[in-house]
């Protein structure tokens, strides 16, 4: 297993300056939409009794895809510049995809905060078609254009990744087929592993957000009757890819860098491949378990969503928990801000992954499908689990590209405040899916006031989680600007 100074040594100047812009680019919009996330929990908190519904629903909008984009590309940069260790992707295409993703989450923000676009991360079909005047009819063109730039530019990168790993790599070799055969040689990284198995299901994803975007045009230009059942199943496979290989890939940074501060390797074993492959097929069928109030939806096809959902939860998380928690005993483990916020991420992952088995239950999501339980196990694996585990990566390389060792003496406190101020937002998330809170909700109904307490109570812990962010968020894009001074001039 490299260190992580030969790590630096394989990446190229050009690669650590672009990382280090991912990285800038990634906290600048984490912030923005941790303020917009604040903004709606003071919403449903009555905070704001002047303003209309509709910016509510739009900031939903933006802050739901600003988090799940600005965290793809974060984990998109992480394993792109760890894989500068076996493979050589192209620096170029990944400028392109900065570009891109630039464009798109302006002309998404523009569709928002401008137009007034207010249907959630999943428009589903056929609600951005008919505006009722709750947004401006061009915002509907101007969000779907931001869309298909994002899913042109993503596919692009995801595709030179492949194809980096494919010049070294077989496909079966890669995804450890031969592992599962019994050969030891040759060895596969589980950084590659993972990577693979990821990047081949974001395609999937991805091709299914183009089709999702090319059935709107159709129908809203007259040219096709397009089935709703057929758009939303198209637009949640889309969607909780994205949200789960988000995870996976911040996984696969963590498979590569917690030997470092162990001192241990951690090779790809049968019991690895095997758990990976298996992710590979239960990831596409998972998301069916959001469509469990459909049933126009064949039953075969529901059981199959809850089987999915029950055996995704296993494999991965169970071999990666138990093989952290094995690395680290009795290793002498280096415990820095970087290590810290990686064995943290674990333990997000293993909470919002539980909730989220909970919630896929088919008697309990009949109860907790419109409630705030959903965002709950999604917000607390998404932030207490895949940020921590990217944040870890970006912490620790701008650290060695700056000769930055130690860490500040205030370090401990700063994750106490992440910690204390982003499991009591989750709780009170939680709390609310327990007492049958609805989710988006703008304003809670009689029967639901509770909600307005939860909602102000959760605001508090947002505000002290926003407060170590900026704390911490400044002080490593300090370093994150050094180094990439640094790298400039070494280019």
């Amino acid at each position: 297993m490299s260190s992580p100074t030969s790590a630096s040594s394989a990446a190229t100047p050009r690669l650590r300056r672009n990382t280090m812009l991912w990285a800038l680019l990634a906290m600048a919009l984490f912030l923005v939409s941790t303020l917009l996330g604040l903004f709606l929990r003071l919403f449903q908190g009555n905070s704001f009794p002047a303003v209309e519904p509709v910016w509510f629903y739009s900031a939903l909008t933006l802050h739901a895809l600003i988090m799940v984009g600005a965290w793809f590309l974060g984990s998109m940069a992480g394993v792109h510049y760890l894989l500068s260790r076996y493979v050589r992707p192209s620096s170029a295409i990944s400028e392109l995809a900065m570009g891109g993703s630039v464009v798109g989450v302006v002309l998404i923000s523009i569709s928002t905060l401008l137009g007034k676009f207010g249907v959630g991360w999943y428009f589903l079909f056929p609600l951005p078609l008919y505006p009722n005047g709750a947004w401006s009819p061009w915002a509907t063109i101007v969000f779907f254009a931001g869309l298909a730039i994002l899913a042109v530019f993503w596919l692009a990168w995801v595709l030179d990744l492949l194809r980096a790993i494919a010049r070294r790599y077989s496909l079966s070799m890669a995804l450890g087929w031969h592992i599962l055969r019994g050969a030891k040689e040759p060895e596969v990284p589980p950084l590659v592993l993972i990577t693979t198995v990821s990047l081949v299901v974001v395609t999937a994803a991805l091709v299914a957000a183009a089709l999702v975007l090319a059935l709107f045009v159709l129908h809203g230009s007259g040219r096709a009757n397009v089935d709703a059942l057929l758009m939303k199943n198209l637009t949640f496979l889309f969607g909780h890819i994205i949200v789960n290989i988000t995870l996976y890939l911040g996984v696969a940074i963590l498979y590569e860098l917690l030997p470092a501060f162990a001192g241990r390797p951690w090779k790809t074993s049968w019991l690895v491949a095997f758990a990976w492959n298996a992710v590979l097929l239960l990831v596409l069928f998972a998301y069916l378990h959001h469509l469990y109030m459909d049933f126009a939806q064949p039953r075969w096809v529901q059981v199959v969503g809850q089987t999915a959902s029950y055996f995704l939860s296993l494999p991965a998380a169970a071999v990666s928990v138990f093989g952290s928690l094995a690395l680290i005993y009795r290793s002498g483990f280096r415990w820095t801000m970087a290590s810290r916020l990686l064995v943290c991420g674990v333990l997000g992952w293993v909470i919002g992954g539980i909730a989220a088995v909970v919630d896929a239950t088919v008697a309990v999501n009949s109860v907790f499908h419109n409630t705030l339980w959903v965002p709950a196990h999604f917000h607390t694996y998404y932030l207490m689990g895949v940020v921590l585990m990217v944040l870890a990566f970006f912490d620790h390389l701008s650290r060695e590209l700056t000769g930055s060792d130690t860490d500040v003496p205030a370090a401990g406190w700063i994750l106490s405040l992440l910690l204390l101020g982003g499991y009591g937002f989750l709780a009170m998330f939680y709390y609310g899916g327990a007492t049958s809170v609805p989710r988006r909700f703008a304003t809670y109904p009689e029967e639901t006031l509770q909600g307005v307490i939860q909602a102000r109570v959760a605001a508090a812990f947002v505000v002290l989680l926003l407060a170590a962010l900026v704390i911490y968020l400044s002080r490593m894009a300090a370093r994150c600007l050094r180094a990439f001074a640094l790298c400039r001039n070494a280019s």
